[in-house]
């Protein structure tokens, strides 16, 4: 009958599971207290704080959680999928950094090493100091701008919202949106080395444009575009396939909407343009590979980055970092450098320190970060955890389902 063929072509194109699965029980967790993250994701979408979601979670390598909510367009009646592909914003962060650390590891790059080797540019870099009464004045580096800043987002760069924020706004280089940009990656940040830093190199943590400087020093090391040294050194070995800088025309149904949510109001679909919109991810002019904010994927792809990472730097056999450096990048670099309570930033993730100060369950250790369109991941070592949850809403308003999620994550460990 056709309803059977249906089935059956259903069940052909349904995705395969990123990871084995098994019963939660088989890995230390009650699948009765799992089903409860079920009712309390699915009442964000009911009442209309997220359009929808998908929600993953694994314990030693096994998948016992895996689930859609909602809609990945509501205005076209399109269901969230497993499979469905986010805009994961800051997520790019630390599969960029990632590579930047197989090229240390092939030699081609050192933590120590001058932005300046690669992008000489930033050898003339300055910072915009303050005065008193208003206005700001430029000053010479105190020492270099190091690979490991970026890494560490110390090196002084913010997202153009410093003191000279008129200059950044004049240079046309303002948030974090460079997919409709018409000039390749090292231009852009050819450009931010003439413009002033917010601060000295190594003395403050201020989030910005760091690991798109560290994506354009990646492609002088390696030679290689960026699209190109990822998909060849991270996404094809680990068998990442819808991951990518720019959407694939065939994968254009795949993409979910982006939202926004202004407080506590129902959420409308965000306009086309602009730093939190549709992007330009499908018609752009797909040239300018954001390492901080660029890529596209899956939470069945990212977990799979994620339990590369748990294991060590391996997976399925596929070794792309060894233990030790993965060992280093989920350390805490700041040095007492003032961040979030509880925690600190390695190369690529912020980092555990002290679960009471972070006032959330988890474990010291643990690594992770999210992205600007609502996103967020961890990996806990000590419990052998993945947990990837993708939506797509900027802003957020004071949606509060990260709290919830962790919690509900952590009630079900039962060994």
């Amino acid at each position: 009958t056709l309803f059977a063929a249906l089935a059956v072509a259903a069940v052909a194109t349904a995705a395969p599971d990123p990871l084995p699965r098994a019963r939660p029980e088989q890995v230390g967790m009650s699948a009765q207290r799992l089903a409860n993250l079920t009712p309390v994701l699915k009442s964000y979408v009911d009442s209309q704080q997220v359009a929808g979601s998908v929600a993953l979670v694994a314990r030693r390598g096994k998948l016992v959680y895996f689930e859609a909510f909602g809609q990945a367009d509501r205005e076209a009646r399109v269901p969230m999928q497993t499979d469905s592909i986010f805009r994961i914003a800051s997520q790019s962060k630390a599969i960029v950094t990632t590579a930047a650390m197989m090229l240390v590891e092939q030699g081609k790059l050192g933590l120590n090493d001058p932005v300046a080797k690669y992008i000489p540019e930033f050898a003339k870099a300055t910072v915009a100091v303050p005065k008193d009464g208003g206005g700001y004045y430029t000053a010479q580096l105190k020492r270099p701008i190091t690979v490991r800043d970026l890494m560490t987002h110390t090196s002084g760069l913010s997202y153009g919202t410093g003191p000279a924020a008129d200059l950044w706004q004049k240079a046309g280089i303002t948030g974090y949106y460079f997919s409709d940009r018409d000039e390749p990656i090292g231009a852009t940040v050819a450009r931010m080395a003439s413009l002033p830093l917010d601060a000295q190199p190594g003395e403050k943590w201020i989030y910005g444009y760091s690991i798109d400087v560290l994506g354009a020093v990646a492609e002088r090391a390696s030679g290689l575009p960026l699209d190109e040294l990822v998909r060849t050194s991270i996404l094809a070995p680990l068998g990442m396939n819808d991951t990518a800088f720019y959407l694939p025309p065939e994968k254009r149904g795949r993409l979910t909407a982006v939202y926004a949510r202004n407080g506590n109001a129902p959420i409308v679909r965000a306009p086309n343009e602009g730093a939190a919109g549709q992007g330009a991810y499908v018609d752009g002019p797909r040239k300018s590979f954001s390492g901080g904010a660029g890529l596209l994927s899956t939470a069945g792809d990212y977990a799979r980055f994620l339990e590369m990472m748990l294991g060590g730097g391996e997976l399925d056999g596929k070794r792309l970092l060894s233990r030790k450096t993965v060992e280093l990048m989920t350390q805490d670099h700041l040095h007492g450098i003032p961040f979030q309570p509880g925690q600190g930033f390695g190369l690529g993730f912020s980092v555990v320190k002290d679960v009471g100060a972070r006032g959330e369950p988890g474990s010291v250790g643990e690594f992770g970060w999210g992205g600007a369109y609502h996103s967020t991941y961890w990996v806990d070592p000590v419990e052998k955890l993945v947990v990837v949850y993708l939506t797509q809403l900027n802003p957020a308003g004071d949606v509060d389902d990260f709290a919830r999620l962790r919690a509900l994550v952590y009630q079900a460990i039962v060994d």
